[in-house]
């Protein structure tokens, strides 16, 4: 057998195969095209990805509404304080003259040797309230609990105790400031919060036996209305004052030095006093943030559809066209994208088109802004255009407000009723209250607070009025139940009320007994559960949950959750629920971008081709394999033949010669 193909018979035996094969090929580089196409679209529709996600985030800070009711508040001396203002707020100007800033109380102890000096054991009781000098009476702030920290020999120390105050989170900072004397050390309390209400009275159970005169953990107590040395053992660095200032010659007085509501949606940050000099603080439209939102949204479509259109552009014969040309994904996410900027929002307002507010289509598919007609707009319906591009509800009741919807919520108008307002649960003393409170004789209270079981003790005295008592009253069992529930105090003629401050059918603030009972509201107190709003949203039976009434499933209402304060029962007016165009889109690329969206179905089914694709030329591969070893086989054996006859044919003929009588011889 020949070792080389073609040495014998002279045929280029492997030339011969590679122009077979390379025919026999065809097929596979036709593939090979089709996969490369695959491979560009399913690059194509990754930059399609990208841009719509691009896209969908900016919405976002649109889709809230709260770009577009953006409000500027300028001070004439920023010195003094600065401002901002929210879409609530009505454009004006307003004369401000600050008298006193607010500040939180200082106070301080004697001094210690060192920061492990042993101050004593037992238990600080931290209670915060208000203090009149004239009447040299405390009052307890209602809203605040008293704290309790107990103080044992592990930290008794004045840096243990300092600690402990701090890890207690009581509302009341502790630090040790050394002043540089031999007996220097000094344990300092700050109230966390500004405000005459927030002074603060310290009471200590001293567990070393320990009097009022300072020693051991006394050294600690407060009583702002008692004498030095008798329970008033810490110095006032510093007093809790109030924010005092004037707005248009109506005098101010705030808790912080952040004055909030003063000014109906304006929020005053006071620096420093202006006392004789007025300010003037003007309350306008902002309105280069809202030119920028809409314009954002202009730039971000424009932006998605340029990529959209530069990938399936047709740029004419022999051109390089875009590779998703003709691609109905593609061109349908774009349609369906401008037939949704080109239906008209019903928001219930006057604004129903972007048109409206300057915002157009060229010729070119692009959107543009007219800034002058924006203007227009933000002068006179304002309030409108936050409804032209957020999720929004418009109601005519002042009282029923929008909280709520979900996907499910259609964009429409409907009739809300009501035909039951929400209470709160509640217990009503039965007879005045006795304002004289004795330890171990009418100084407990045991109740249930939204679920929660607590018994509260109150401190002993005599109140100076209801208020003082229903103070203290409300601060024990807030304290007794955490950030979980709470309570509200009130009294009316002397006769108390406990009520939760929840509202619905989970509200509950039933007090059930306690020696203090009877004697603070009386021997029959009516104790009344809470109920939840009820009534109708677009003519069906709405869920009540609270003061919030929410729409029905199957309804095309469902999930528009309404908050109901108050008013008559009855018909109470329609709310306008609307989609606009930055939530439609946003809801809209949801479906595109999910997992089972267009886009995705559309690139999974791309990827299916190109595996196919591998499948078969990894077939048609093998197949050739075969053939080339058959074309090989066939050659080789010509060509063994061809060089076999040529070797007979070389033999006949020395034969043939060699005989008598020819030429040769």
């Amino acid at each position: 057998m020949l070792s080389s193909p073609g040495i014998g018979s002279g045929l280029d035996v492997n030339g011969i195969v590679s122009q077979l094969m390379a025919a026999e090929r065809q097929p596979l580089v036709a593939l090979t095209k089709q996969e490369a196409v695959y491979t560009q679209k399913l690059s194509a529709f990754g930059q399609v990805r990208g841009a719509l996600a691009s896209f969908q985030s900016a919405l976002q800070d649109l889709s809230s509404g709260s770009k577009f009711q953006a409000l500027s508040a300028t001070a004439s001396d920023a010195t003094v304080l600065s401002a901002s203002a929210s879409g609530t707020a009505t454009p004006g100007s307003y004369q401000i003259e600050v008298s006193q800033l607010a500040q939180q109380q200082k106070l301080a102890s004697s001094g210690y040797a060192t920061t492990d000096a042993v101050v004593g054991s037992g238990t600080l009781s931290i209670q915060f309230g208000s203090y009149d000098s004239g009447s040299n009476t405390f009052t307890a702030n209602a809203d605040k609990a008293t704290k309790s920290i107990s103080i044992d020999p592990a930290n008794n120390t004045l840096a243990g105790i300092r600690d402990a105050i701090n890890a207690a989170k009581a509302g009341v900072t502790a630090t040790i400031v050394n002043d540089g004397s031999i007996a220097g050390n000094r344990l300092v309390l700050t109230s966390a919060d500004s405000g005459a209400a927030n002074s603060l009275k310290i009471s200590v159970t001293d567990d070393d036996g320990n009097g009022l005169d300072g020693g051991g953990l006394s050294a600690l107590a407060y009583d702002p209305t008692a004498s030095a040395g008798s329970g008033k053992n810490l110095g006032q660095k510093a007093e809790a004052l109030d924010a005092l200032l004037k707005i248009d010659g109506i005098a101010v007085k705030q808790s912080t030095n952040t004055v909030k509501n003063a000014i109906d949606g304006v929020t005053l940050n006071l620096a420093q006093t202006n006392v004789g000099k007025a300010l003037t603080l003007t309350v306008g439209r902002d309105t280069k943030t809202i030119t920028d939102a809409v314009q954002a949204f202009v730039t971000a479509y424009n932006n998605t559809n340029g990529t959209i259109k530069k990938l399936t552009a047709f740029n004419g014969p022999g051109a390089q066209n875009g590779i998703l040309l003709g691609d109905s994904t593609a061109r349908a996410i774009q349609t369906q994208m401008r037939g949704l900027l080109n239906t008209s929002v019903e928001s219930g307002g006057a604004l129903t088109t972007l048109s409206q507010i300057g915002v157009s289509f060229g010729k070119d598919g692009t959107l543009s802004l007219d800034s002058a007609k924006l203007n227009t707009a933000i002068d006179t319906n304002f309030d409108g255009i936050a409804a032209l591009f957020a999720k929004a509800g418009k109601t005519t009741d002042s009282l029923v407000s929008y909280s709520a919807s979900t996907s499910k919520t259609q964009p429409g108008s409907y009739v809300v009723g009501v035909s039951q307002l929400a209470t709160r649960g509640a217990t009503q003393g039965s007879q005045i209250a006795n304002l004289t409170v004795a330890a171990g004789v009418n100084d407990q209270l045991d109740l249930t607070v939204d679920g929660q079981v607590v018994s509260v003790t109150l401190a002993a005295a005599t109140y100076a009025s209801t208020d003082a008592l229903a103070a203290e009253i409300q601060s024990k069992i807030n304290g007794a139940t955490g950030s979980s529930s709470s309570v509200q105090v009130t009294q009316s003629g002397g006769v108390l009320s406990i009520a939760s401050a929840r509202y619905g059918s989970a509200s509950q603030a039933s007090v059930t007994g306690g020696s203090g009972m009877a004697s603070l509201l009386g021997g029959s107190p009516v104790i009344s559960s809470g109920v939840d709003v009820a009534g109708t949203i677009n003519g069906v039976a709405a869920t009540g949950s609270g003061q919030t009434l929410t729409g029905a499933a199957g309804n095309a209402s469902e999930g528009l959750g309404l908050l109901i304060a108050g008013g008559a029962l009855g018909a109470r007016g329609n709310v306008t629920f609307s989609h606009g165009y930055a939530f439609q889109i946003s809801q809209y690329l949801d479906t595109v971008l999910g997992n089972d969206g267009s886009l995705n179905a559309r690139t999974n089914g791309i990827d299916s081709s190109i595996k196919s694709l591998d499948q078969r030329q990894a077939q048609l591969e093998a197949r050739l394999t075969q053939i080339e070893k058959r074309y090989r086989a066939q050659f080789t054996a010509l060509d063994t033949m061809i060089s076999s006859m040529n070797s007979t044919s070389s033999f006949l003929t020395q034969q043939l010669a060699s005989l008598p009588g020819s030429s040769q011889n």
